[in-house]
């Protein structure tokens, strides 16, 4: 590579070093160098018969495939096994049984708070209630047809609504002190 040229500069760099001190590497590179330059049509690719090359690699993987066909253990096929056998039964059976508990737990009733005498606000059906005890101050929103709430950290809740008859959009917001 180095009398033809294609070291890298590192390459070239040790190289050079090393046949500044070794006679018979050197002679080598020379006898390399006077090779190529009595030989100039080694650097142009020589007529390639496609065809010929083409129909043998052509043969040689029949040929592979055809001892592979010879050395195949016959394993059972995707077809012959059964689908729902033993442990993939098992599987499929707790993966559905998983998955309807989460759906119930998720989408069952929310539970009810017992009735106390501190403060609370809460969203109902017609709009935003704040309870104390048996006392109770609501903000209706009856016959609104989408009702957006929000929920503070500090005891708010708030709701923006659109009326359906006027197009107005209404927000309230209550707090718990």
């Amino acid at each position: 590579m180095h009398a033809g040229g294609d070291l890298g500069w590192m390459a070239r760099w040790k190289t050079a070093r090393h046949l500044s001190g070794c006679r018979r590497c050197t002679a080598e590179v020379a006898a390399f160098v006077r090779f190529r330059e009595t030989l100039p049509e080694l650097k142009q690719i020589p007529e390639v018969p496609w065809n010929r090359v083409a129909a043998e690699m052509r043969a040689n993987i029949r040929l592979g495939l055809a001892a592979g066909e010879c050395v195949r253990t016959s394993a059972a096929a995707w077809g012959d096994t059964p689908l729902f056998s033993g442990a993939r039964a098992t599987l499929a059976l707790a993966s559905v049984l998983a998955l309807m508990v989460t759906g119930l737990m998720l989408e069952g009733p929310a539970p009810r708070m017992a009735p106390s005498n501190e403060p609370m606000v809460q969203a109902t059906v017609n709009g935003i209630q704040s309870r104390s005890g048996d006392q109770a101050f609501g903000l209706m929103h009856s016959g609104a047809s989408s009702v957006s709430y929000t929920v503070g950290a500090q005891g708010t809740l708030g709701a923006r609504y659109t009326d359906p008859e006027t197009g107005q959009v209404t927000m309230t917001k209550v707090y718990v002190e």
